[in-house]
């Protein structure tokens, strides 16, 4: 190995969760600099996801190319990380996503993220491209940047890759961009130890910079500034996690939802043309159980235990499953056969590709080769006899993407938004996405706070970083007839979801939790010392979902973004429960309308410089990347309903 480059200084440690500094490392010059974090910024923006988009904003100029040499990938830790407080071992990368051109962040699980910030950092930045192909390591004192040719370019399984890795660099956790990374599919995902940061193209930037892997060593512990209470509170949020709010995740893991999904008529099918699937009973979390179950695991550091697996084929090695991965490459591509679905999400995992994209982007393709669509063009012989069920030229398809094979293989490895606007009309109009990112396994129609969740998302179709589907199942509201008075409760599921992921915690404890913001506090205030209470939380969540919406402004982000495709708005459900549901587009707009004016948004759903500085935006983005502030798009003389301010 090439000799190590000496960081800035060795990182002094504080009271407590937070380090007070990050790594910037650039790959051009091969060098790092440890760069300090003020302990406002801390508090104000709490950690991961937070944090990370905001060190994103800082370490870049408006107008990025998101895999040129001058983007960044921001690796954000969270205060908890590192402490007894079960599923807080996970990591935020964020970027700016090639899929989207906003702001893409995911979450991912795994010794990493321990590893990562016992490096004595809050974070890592990695800019600029190295020279070669590489590996970069960091024990938080120093940097290697390691040249391996000899992985780049093989198509190795992610699986043999890792492999490979954790035998020549001993004592590293690692992450990883596999094959659909290198050849910049714009959903590759990112991988360590079997788990996946997977929306929005994450691994396609870590390619772009010639980097193979990150690893992370340290031995720095996570201090606790009142360790007694930290380890009682891990004690009782360990108790609970066992209790009855988590238990359909313990006995069947996320796939539970499928079978439920049908019934309500959620379940979207064939590309969204309908909301049930005939083949449902035969993927469903109970069948899966019942016939190819084969164990059960959970994340480092995790009591819940979600993880379920099932068999594939006799003798070979099981397939975890969940929800989004079984509809995605089933209902959606309209797959009833349980061994392709879970062949489709073995090869996905293998690949490093988004199954929810991939799915999305195949299904698809799907529905342009039935309508003919690829009739007269350069894909029509290729696409010839692709029909919905088809899951052998589904496999074959995921390959081809992987790799981007000259065709279809290279058409939808760029997605489903620029797919249609290559094909034209009427493509667009059926391309299931928002902002680029196609849309999870949640039907808009008969779901219809969540049709408002995906369209306002700072990342797009989203149900992560909006749990709007939360409300359309609560009862509090007619789930198959959007109201403004469900947009003000959609606020409230974005501002849980803030906090949770910028703690870091797993959003399977929110019904465990008491008050998301109440215990967020408490453990705040246990682990770093901070007297942190629960209006101080609730201020940062909102602070966070308005940082995002900031950075998307300042990378082009225009209103008529937040929409969904025109299917949704012209096509009623065919059957089921939701029989006859739709959406309209004035229903639409006024819930678009209710939720800018609960954000404290212009009418247009820009932030006004009002809302700017009562969340101290304007004092957190101040020096060299004070251009967000006054980025197009951007109207910081209007008041919150879109009036000129009185100045």
């Amino acid at each position: 190995m090439p000799p190590s480059l000496p960081a800035a200084h060795t990182p002094h440690l504080p009271t407590g969760g937070w380090f007070g500094r990050y790594l910037r490392i650039d790959l051009s010059r091969r060098s790092t600099e440890v760069v300090e974090i003020e302990p406002r910024v801390s508090r104000q923006l709490i950690g991961g996801v937070g944090l990370g988009t905001w060190l994103l904003t800082q370490e870049t100029k408006a107008g990025f190319d998101p895999l040129g040499e001058e983007a960044a990938l921001v690796v954000a830790f969270g205060p908890l990380v590192g402490t007894p407080l079960t599923t807080s071992a996970k990591v935020a990368f964020v970027a700016k996503s090639p899929l989207t051109g906003r702001l893409n962040d995911a979450l991912s699980s795994s010794g990493f993220a321990i590893a990562g910030k016992r490096t004595g950092f809050d974070a890592l930045v990695l800019r600029g491209r190295a020279a070669e192909p590489s590996v970069v390591l960091t024990d938080g004192d120093a940097l290697e940047v390691v040249p391996c040719p000899a992985l780049w370019g093989q198509a190795l399984r992610l699986g043999e890759l890792e492999a490979r890795l954790a035998a020549q660099f001993p004592g590293y956790e690692l992450t990883i961009a596999g094959i659909a990374a290198e050849h910049r599919v714009r959903y590759a995902s990112l991988a360590n130890n079997g788990r996946h940061a997977g929306r929005g193209g994450l691994g396609a930037v870590l390619a772009a910079k010639q980097i193979k892997a990150v690893g992370v060593r340290g031995c720095h512990a996570v201090p606790l500034a009142h360790a007694e209470r930290a380890v009682t509170l891990a004690r009782d949020l360990a108790r609970r996690s066992l209790g009855p709010a988590t238990e359909k995740y313990r006995e069947l893991g996320t796939v539970a939802n499928l079978a439920t999904f049908n019934r309500l008529a959620a379940l979207p099918t064939r590309n969204f043309q309908e909301s049930t699937f005939e083949g449902a009973t035969a993927l469903s979390g109970e069948s899966l159980r019942e016939t190819r179950a084969r164990g059960r695991s959970a994340c480092s550091g995790c009591t819940i235990g979600c993880e379920h697996f099932f068999e594939v084929t006799p003798g070979a090695p099981p397939v975890k499953a969940e929800y989004e991965n079984v509809f995605a490459l089933g209902p959606l591509c309209g797959v009833s056969s349980p061994e392709l679905v879970l062949r489709a999400s073995r090869l996905c995992d293998e690949l490093g590709l988004d199954t929810i994209s991939a799915g999305g982007s195949i299904a698809f393709a799907m529905e342009c080769a039935e309508r003919g669509v690829f009739a007269g063009t350069q894909w029509e012989a290729e696409a010839k006899g692709l029909r919905f069920g088809d899951g052998a030229r589904m496999l074959e398809l995921l390959e081809a993407i992987a790799h981007r094979r000259a065709g279809l293989g290279a058409l939808l490895a760029e997605g489903s938004r620029r797919a249609a606007e290559i094909l034209g009309p009427p493509a667009p109009g059926f391309a299931a996405h928002v902002k680029g990112l196609e849309i999870p396994g949640y039907e808009p129609r008969a779901l219809q706070t969540m049709a408002l969740g995906f369209a306002v998302s700072s990342r797009g179709a989203d149900h992560n970083r909006s749990g709007a589907y939360e409300v359309d199942f609560s009862g509090r509201v007619d789930r198959l007839a959007g109201s403004p008075e469900a947009a003000r409760l959609a606020v409230e599921t974005e501002d849980r979801a803030a906090v949770l992921d910028s703690l870091i915690l797993c959003k399977f404890l929110r019904r465990a939790l008491r008050d998301v913001h109440e215990e967020a506090a408490e453990m705040l205030t246990a682990v770093t010392g901070a007297p942190v209470d629960m209006p101080e939380v609730q201020s940062a969540a909102k602070r966070i979902v308005l940082l995002k919406r900031l950075f998307n402004e300042r990378e082009g982000w225009r209103p008529e973004e937040d929409t969904l495709p025109a299917r949704f708005f012209e096509e009623l459900l065919p059957g089921g429960a939701a029989r006859g549901a739709g959406l309209t587009r004035e229903q639409f707009e006024e819930m678009k309308r209710a939720y800018h004016e609960a954000r404290g948004l212009n009418a247009d759903g820009s932030l006004p410089r009002a809302t700017i500085e009562e969340f101290g935006l304007d004092a957190l983005l101040t020096g060299r990347n004070a251009d967000t502030l006054d980025a197009p798009g951007m109207h910081p003389a209007r008041g919150a309903r879109g009036e000129p301010e009185d100045r």
